[in-house]
């Protein structure tokens, strides 16, 4: 039964295109026996029609059918695959689960954020054909030198949901669009957006009926659809135009666009997840599978994709190459990026395919490529990720060395002494830029937790404080969470000045997370990752009540911004383009009692000192005879707008209190 008239179809591109008089289908699967089409007339559950293809419409693995008579705008689709279900071969074939078309532009089942995807018998969620017809206008790509970003981590949702954000479509692309105003005063030039790929906020959720709380899969790193933006982000009717359209308004405002993406694992899960979609279209290749057909985990949440299958490593080159294109963004963040350089049995690659077809190709020549260089069964390759000097990193160990350092700890100073001037016993290889520095992410404490607790409190995600990492190198300052003691208060000021002071000097490429400039607190939780509540959200209303922070933060990154010698493209050189120094002029003290790092870089005329003492006690330290100024003294409570610094006095030393940091600069002499 169709009603329908079919002729083959072309193979490429895969996925649903709209061809004069309906539309192409193109679908692969090597080890398929039998594929049909299911067609849905939008928003009613019976199925429209079903239209096996012909053995042939079948070209090697594709399964291309044009079919007539089809309006791509009152249609959504799926696809039935038959085939061997035989686990220890690899295979999962399930004719009767109607499958989600991984190449689809746009899935159509959960278009309004917490409320359970439509459960369409026999799927949950049904392909659409999209059309594409978004005007770029003069819309160009930001174009930044990676010496000159400064990142901001931001959730769409997160970003704008809380009542007080004050936009008109709270939680949604269009209302992250109207705070673009709001990042360009504080000086970020790259927006990192959180999981935006399909997926369901209800995979591995919780519900808690004594106290009616919803637990959800609110950060995203579970896709379904790796195509398709997700719906429930858009306030309007296209998703696809409304995400296009923050993309060309941040792009107007200076901003590039990285998104993160999770190739690691998909929200298929182990054996015992649902058949979503690569499960019934050719299990074996898409996932890493144990001798007896069960699923490798290397991401903890139970399947990991197989990155290195042929198969596998053409899908994620169309898919980037689809954002890239279509979307126009300018990079890419990779989940659990380690994963991408293991074999179909785990085993870790020298030189792994995916990575190097990502590093080599032509499409994606001028996008931003991040991996997070470490997975959830110990690879860490942090400084070694095979990325072919196309990859910046994630720098978990700049991370630790500034919270050990900031603490206190003893043994930190040469450490972070190394993280501060790019890392280049990681990178000397690469440029400084290749070092993604951070001192907090989406993942961890907030800015203003790291200071407030020694110890997570995630109680409050039902799993007994069990979840979230032990291994936090955070400080309270003396009292765990809230306190009234404004001594431990103002420590707690000052620390995280001090944090954001070292970060923003520091050679590479500083990371953000949204909040953390007006100092957003999650009570402790380093693990929110199932909170969507106020706990989660940017809450507006800090804009104004730590308006100081705000300031603070706006002025050191203007300074950043001013200042080349803090964005060297190539790694400074000993002696002439950065100097070592302690409580005496070229006398650093690099003991495991020393807390005192300080130093002098320059680049051409442009000198900046930077002196930051962990120490409970303060420092007078000698300074290089230079005519400096001060911009920013954290125990004095002191930062000038950048181009206002205030000369010495005094300009051969200077007093750096307990547990503050220190920034001057000298222009005008060299």
């Amino acid at each position: 039964m169709t009603g329908f008239e079919v002729r083959a179809g072309r193979p490429l591109p895969f996925g649903s295109t709209p061809v004069p008089g309906g539309v192409n289908f193109s679908v692969p699967s090597n080890d398929a026996t039998a594929v049909t089409l299911v067609l849905f007339r939008r928003g009613e559950p019976e199925v429209l029609a079903e239209l096996p293809f012909p053995g042939d419409f079948r070209v090697g693995g594709a399964w291309a059918m044009t079919v007539l008579g089809v309006d791509p705008d009152e249609v959504d689709y799926g696809y039935r695959v038959d085939g061997p279900f035989d686990p220890r071969a690899g295979h999962r074939f399930d004719p009767a689960a109607v499958l989600v078309d991984p190449y689809a532009k746009l899935l159509a089942g959960a278009e309004e954020w917490g409320v359970r995807p439509v459960r369409y018998e026999p799927t949950a969620w049904r392909s659409r054909v999209v059309r594409d017809g978004f005007d770029w206008g003069d819309d160009r790509r930001p174009g930044i030198a990676p010496e000159d970003l400064v990142v901001y981590e931001a959730h769409v949702r997160g970003f704008t949901r809380h009542p007080n954000s004050g936009v008109a479509h709270p939680g949604t692309y269009a209302g992250l669009a109207e705070k673009i105003p709001y990042l360009v005063e504080l000086g970020v030039n790259c927006v990192e957006l959180m999981p935006v790929f399909e997926f369901d906020e209800f995979t591995g959720s919780r519900h808690d009926p004594g106290s009616d709380t919803w637990w959800y899969n609110y950060w995203g790193y579970s896709t379904v659809g790796f195509f398709a933006p997700k719906a429930s982000y858009a306030a309007g009717p296209s998703p696809v135009d409304e995400l296009k359209s923050l993309v060309r308004q941040l792009h107007a405002a200076g901003i590039e666009v990285v998104l993160d993406v999770v190739f690691n694992h998909t929200a298929e899960g182990d054996e015992h997840g649902p058949t979503i979609s690569f499960r019934g279209l050719d299990n074996r290749a898409y996932y890493m599978l144990t001798p007896d057909g069960g699923y490798h985990n290397f991401s903890g949440t139970g399947n990991t994709v197989n990155c290195n299958d042929p198969v596998v490593r053409g899908f994620v080159l169309d898919c980037l190459r689809y954002w890239a294109a279509e979307y126009r963004v300018d990079g890419f963040r990779f989940d659990l990026a380690a994963i991408l350089s293991r074999g179909p049995d785990g085993a870790v690659l020298a030189n792994p395919p995916l990575v190097e077809a990502l590093a080599r190709d032509p499409v994606l020549r001028d996008c931003k490529l991040v991996a997070e260089a470490w997975d959830a069964a110990g690879l860490y390759q942090v400084g070694s990720f095979p990325g072919h000097r196309r990859f910046a990193e994630w720098n978990g160990r700049y991370r630790d060395a500034l919270r050990r350092f900031l603490k206190g700890d003893e043994g930190v100073a040469g450490e972070l002494a190394t993280r501060f001037v790019g890392s280049p016993d990681l990178y000397g290889d690469r440029e400084p830029a290749a070092s993604v520095n951070f001192a907090t992410a989406h993942d961890g404490f907030t800015l203003a937790d790291l200071v407030a607790y020694n110890d997570k409190h995630n109680e409050a995600n039902g799993e007994g404080n069990r979840d979230g990492d032990d291994g936090n190198h955070s400080w309270n300052g003396g009292v765990e969470g809230p306190t009234d003691d404004p001594a431990v208060l103002a420590l707690r000021e000052r620390q995280v000045r001090n944090a954001l002071l070292l970060l923003f000097t520091s050679q590479g490429v500083p990371m953000l997370p949204a909040g953390d400039e007006v100092g957003r607190t999650q009570h402790g939780n380093n693990n929110a990752y199932c909170h969507d509540s106020e706990l989660s959200w940017f809450d507006w209303d800090l804009v104004k009540r730590n308006e100081e922070l705000l300031e603070f933060t706006r002025r050191v990154i203007a300074f950043r911004a001013a200042h080349p010698a803090l964005r060297r493209r190539g790694h400074l050189v000993g002696g002439r383009d950065v100097t070592w120094h302690g409580v005496r002029v070229g006398e650093p003290d690099w003991s495991a009692g020393g807390r005192l790092l300080a130093a002098a870089v320059r680049c051409g005329d442009d000198h900046v000192y930077v002196a930051a003492n962990a120490h409970w006690e303060g420092v007078e330290v000698a300074l290089p005879d230079l005519p400096w100024a001060l911009f920013a003294d954290t125990w004095a409570g002191v930062v000038r707008e950048p181009g206002r610094e205030a000369p010495l006095t005094d300009r051969s030393r200077r007093w750096v209190g307990p547990r503050s940091v220190v920034v001057l600069t000298a222009l005008g002499e060299g």
